[in-house]
């Protein structure tokens, strides 16, 4: 695939950890760290500013109903949340806390944890249904703490000198987050970190299972079949009828396209899309071009197999966040893909030259093939605990103890050495059924 070369010193931003609490099956605090363990490869990008190396991948295991989704979630919810609250969230909050014991009296917090133009940025929210009860963004110049803003309730106090913000407080009510409003004013220290939440790519999750609304209108759905059109029609088009035209030869983001949608040997060698003509209405057709022994046939995209709409549909998020060297989520990789599908994706993250801007995927899966192309410092576990809540620990650190770097991570979690596994209990439907007394 053609890459995309950074600048000669460009800072990349990239994600540190992300912390979750009282979220959905998350009670007590769960963190995902992207900090490498195994420094002596190329995959683990070199932070000097931050005096260690973070992954490009995570990948979260766990059996059904452990809460793996949510773990993921949880960031895509803090995302939108910085998108839509200033304009959705009048009447109330539409977070999820903790179903059980007394969690839904507790705020819901979250923290994350990034780099934007190499400075180390950390926000942290805590929220009910009611009102936003404590929010902050904290930067680290020359490797001090600084405050950008502190909002406790309704009083905010921000960083001495910061301009653009004056406007803030007027706009602010209990249900509305200060990020939300300051990205709206002309303040380039709040915009940037704010406009890093925002390039966050989402994929592969039902979004209104999770209360993303603004997503399932927005990014769901055909919204990611018009993301695809959008980068291949970035180029010339080929056409059906004039043999002359080389096809494929189009614009950088055409050719950025199509070489993704080779990368999975579907056997198409290029994108038709036709538009509606001047005056009609329509969405455009779309239609891929198929090797034959008589030459190139089209065939309606809507024909297509749901594993090739399926890597048709993340061209979009994929490409999007190569280009920007952002975060893309991706829930339940192995429901949509192929698993050597699925291998193709994480090494795209994990090649420098296919992704030079330090672009990183966090995905969940319960593909355990893809723990072969997996560093130990990329692989996450969850559990069930017996209230309910979700565990997540880190396989590298499995049970206190180092995970070997040597180790044979498929066989070793299908053999059960590191939990997560479903606990297979046939007893009971066999009672049920009779079989059994």
């Amino acid at each position: 695939m053609t890459s995309m070369r950074a600048g000669r010193g460009t800072v990349l931003p990239v994600l540190i950890r992300f912390e979750a609490a009282n979220y959905r099956s998350v009670a007590e605090p769960v963190e995902l760290s992207m900090v490498a363990v195994d420094l002596d490869r190329p995959e683990a990008r070199e932070q000097p500013l931050l005096a260690t190396s973070l992954v490009p991948v995570a990948a979260v295991y766990g059996p059904n109903a452990s809460g793996k989704s949510n773990i993921v979630a949880s960031l895509a919810w803090l995302r939108e949340a910085v998108q839509v609250s200033l304009r959705a969230w009048d009447d109330e909050i539409p977070v999820e806390p903790f179903a059980f014991g007394d969690w839904s009296s507790k705020p819901t917090e979250f923290v994350v944890e990034c780099t934007v133009d190499g400075v180390r940025f950390e926000y942290l929210l805590e929220l009910d249904r009611t009102r936003v009860r404590y929010e902050a963004l904290f930067h680290y110049p020359e490797k001090k703490r600084r405050r950008v803003f502190e909002r406790e309730d309704d009083s905010i106090r921000f960083q001495r000198g910061l301009h653009g913000t004056a406007g803030t407080r007027e706009l602010l009510t209990p249900r509305v987050l200060v990020l939300s409003i300051a990205r709206r004013f002309d303040e380039p220290l709040i915009n940037r970190f704010a406009g890093q939440l925002l390039d966050i790519e989402i994929s592969g999750f039902d979004a209104r299972r999770f209360g993303l609304v603004d997503l399932a209108h927005t990014r769901m759905g055909t919204a990611g079949m018009r993301r695809a059109i959008r980068w291949f029609e970035g180029g010339d088009q080929p056409s059906l009828f004039d043999e002359e035209e080389e096809s494929g030869v189009g614009g950088s983001d055409h050719r950025r396209a199509l070489a993704l949608l080779r990368l999975a040997d579907l056997g198409i060698d290029d994108v038709l899309i036709e538009r509606a003509m001047a005056g009609e209405r329509g969405a455009p057709r779309v239609r891929l071009l198929h090797r034959t022994p008589d030459g190139v046939a089209p065939l309606d995209f809507v024909a297509e197999s749901e594993g090739t709409r399926t890597w048709f549909g993340l061209i979009g998020p994929v490409l999007t966040a190569l280009r920007r060297g952002s975060l893309l989520l991706f829930d339940e990789l192995d429901a949509s893909l192929h698993p050597t599908l699925s291998a193709q994706l994480i090494r795209l993250f994990e090649d420098s030259a296919t992704n030079p801007l330090g672009a990183q995927l966090v995905f969940t899966t319960h593909d355990t093939s893809l723990l072969n192309h997996l560093n130990r410092d990329e692989v996450w576990l969850t559990e069930k605990r017996a209230d309910g809540s979700t565990r997540l620990g880190a396989l590298a650190e499995f049970a206190g103890e180092r995970v070997r770097k040597s180790s044979n991570l498929e066989s070793a979690y299908l053999h059960g050495r590191f939990g997560a596994l479903p606990k297979i209990d046939q007893a009971e439907l066999l009672r049920a059924l009779g079989l059994i007394g």
